[in-house]
């Protein structure tokens, strides 16, 4: 009698559920803008999600305990003057937002800790250097402060968003670009676009070092990124409009490692990477379900684990980074799956009966802190991301203020202001000049003592937000 083999694999039986009601997050007025990005974003501090809003763009930010009725006066993040197309979490400071806009900008926002109590209005930074609508925002996987857009002039910028200075542009599209993905240490990026191409670039050689024409032969848009081991998992449609899923070797574009064709649909599958667990989570607009792939060396490379249904259709979702799940229960993924008036936390958990750490679905993942500086990688240095350990769980540092150093023109021209140290003393009387000094001083302590006050506040304010007081 003949055995059937079953595959082995620690993520077979992973299943998604949805949090209660009253842990999710309710009454969001979820952008209807017609662009195909998640609309969210999510890091082990906040949930940003693209909202509706008059007179510009704008989008909700929320501490991830503040679950329940969102109040409809909440105050929003805006500056944009068109409607927010994407957002992006910086993976190096879990204060940083990078978003961009019809309005042909990106921005850079540094949210605090505590609750906001007024409308976000300041960016850190405006990166202005696009001449139509900017799509895609992507921060730079190891080294600090580089930040990618792309806009619908085909032009790709790299940024240095601690000076405010763009380091390198590409325009090597023809058409619209729709999705960029970097690789895993950064020094490389793979691109969809509307010619059909697969394509992957070398930011600083500023050239395209391979490409596919037509990886899926349809001609609805594709989605594509870098996995661990340096293939590309792409998703598109085939000529007859089905669904289509496809993983490539970038030396040798000739043969797809795998390909798959799933079902008949129109929306975009949109493709979420877990690089420790090598997983796949497929989410498409209008769909009601998620489906997940194993990627591994084995035939046929892409394994199908399962789907996760549910009854209402999603308009965006996020996706956790893996230092934000809870060890506890075995989480290996969160997504946050928008609706139209809210945002449903969805946990992919692997069964397990014992309560230990489990080392082998938690191996070392990418920390928070960056592995080199712009000068280094611009100089051609090349980096892993740091890894952290998982075993204790991940506790956020605490916000660091980012710094914008730009470049003034007037910094080479002789300053006319002279402090009190080089003022001629005997243009003043001895009595005056003590008692301005005395005054200088008095004012410097009052200050200092007032900025160290705004701190302990903040600082009492956030471990009430985070329920840690």
């Amino acid at each position: 009698m003949s055995r059937s083999i079953v595959r082995q694999s620690k993520f077979r039986h992973v299943f998604g559920q949805a949090v209660k009601t009253e842990q999710g997050y309710d009454d969001i007025r979820v952008s209807k803008v017609t662009w195909d990005s998640s609309f969210c974003a999510v890091n082990p501090k906040f949930l940003a999600v693209i909202v509706e809003s008059s007179g510009g763009g704008a989008f909700l930010v929320l501490p991830l305990s503040k679950t329940g009725r969102v109040d409809k006066n909440y105050p929003l993040v805006v500056g944009h003057a068109g409607p927010v197309l994407d957002i992006d979490w910086c993976p190096h400071d879990d204060n940083i937002l990078a978003s961009c806009s019809e309005d042909c900008t990106a921005m850079v926002w540094q949210i605090p800790d505590h609750i906001l109590t007024r409308p976000l209005s300041d960016p850190i930074v405006v990166l202005e250097g696009h001449s139509k609508r900017v799509g895609i925002v992507s921060w730079h996987p190891t080294a600090r402060n580089i930040l990618l857009t792309a806009g619908s002039d085909n032009l790709i910028i790299i940024w240095n968003v601690g000076t405010g200075e763009p380091l390198l542009s590409m325009d090597d599209h023809p058409d619209l670009i729709y999705s960029i993905s970097w690789n895993r240490n950064g020094s490389l990026f793979c691109t969809t676009c509307k010619d059909r191409r697969l394509r992957v670039c070398d930011p600083r050689k500023r050239e395209v070092v391979a490409e596919r024409l037509a990886p899926h032969e349809g001609i609805r848009p594709m989605r594509a990124i870098f996995t661990r081991d340096g293939n590309i998992f792409t998703t598109g449609f085939t000529r007859m409009s089905q669904r289509e899923l496809g993983l490539w070797d970038p030396t040798n574009f000739e043969e797809p490692i795998a390909l798959l064709e799933l079902d008949t649909s129109n929306g975009v599958l949109l493709p979420y990477y877990d690089a420790d667990a090598n997983m796949v989570y497929l989410s498409g607009k209008g769909d009601s379900s998620v489906r997940y792939f194993e990627i591994t060396e084995e035939p046929p490379y892409v394994h199908y684990l399962n789907t996760y249904s549910s009854k209402e259709p999603q308009r965006g979702m996020g996706f956790m980074p893996k230092r934000g799940v809870d060890v506890t229960k075995c989480e290996i993924a969160r997504l946050y799956k928008l609706h139209d008036k809210k945002c449903e936390p969805i946990t992919m958990t692997v069964p397990r009966k014992s309560d230990l750490f489990q080392d082998d679905l938690y191996p070392d993942t990418a920390g928070p802190e960056p592995a080199l500086e712009p000068e280094e990688w611009l100089e051609g240095r090349d980096e892993d991301p740091i890894l952290v350990s998982m075993r204790e769980g991940y506790v956020p540092p605490k916000s660091r203020e980012l710094k914008v150093a730009k470049k003034n023109v007037l910094d080479s021209r002789p300053t006319t202001r002279r402090s009190m140290s080089t003022l001629e003393t005997n243009s003043l009387p001895p009595q005056l000049l003590e008692r301005l000094l005395e005054e200088i001083q008095n004012l410097k302590a009052t200050v200092l003592s007032q900025e160290k006050r705004i701190c302990d506040l903040e600082d009492k304010l956030s471990q009430y937000t985070n329920g840690t007081a």
